[in-house]
């Protein structure tokens, strides 16, 4: 079982960046499919990014172009890079692993991962 934990959030004003990590204890992170997903007060758990174990990846609409997912396998650690942070991104930033046998699926839904760390603040002021 993998256990996941993020960091790097944090406040920052509009229009700066921010870059997310997500290590994973337990077992390698490169058997997961992993995904980024955020919640902001009032509103439900909504899909960021994805990065498959091939390394092929998605992002959300609103988030394309401004937001990036990687993946380290030998850190076994996966990151959100954020930029051109707007105040609408703020939320808690929660990461997911998905085990299964796909090498090149993105998961886009959160009922599809299994795992979940316990999220971070990301406050973007105006």
């Amino acid at each position: 079982q993998v256990q996941l934990v993020e960091s790097g959030g944090g406040l920052v004003q509009a229009g700066g960046s921010l870059r997310l990590s997500c290590a994973a204890s337990g077992r390698t992170l490169s058997s997961y499919s992993m995904g980024w997903f955020r919640q902001a007060p009032g509103k439900e758990r909504e899909f960021v990014a994805a990065i498959s174990r091939s390394v092929s990846s998605t992002v959300a609409d609103s988030v394309k172009g401004r937001f990036t997912i990687s993946r380290d396998n030998a850190k076994n650690t996966v990151y959100l890079q954020m930029n051109s942070l707007k105040p609408e991104d703020t939320a808690i930033y929660y990461c997911a692993a998905r085990s299964g046998r796909s090498y090149y699926y993105t998961a886009t839904q959160h009922y599809e991962y299994g795992y979940w760390g316990q999220g971070t603040q990301v406050t973007v002021s105006s």
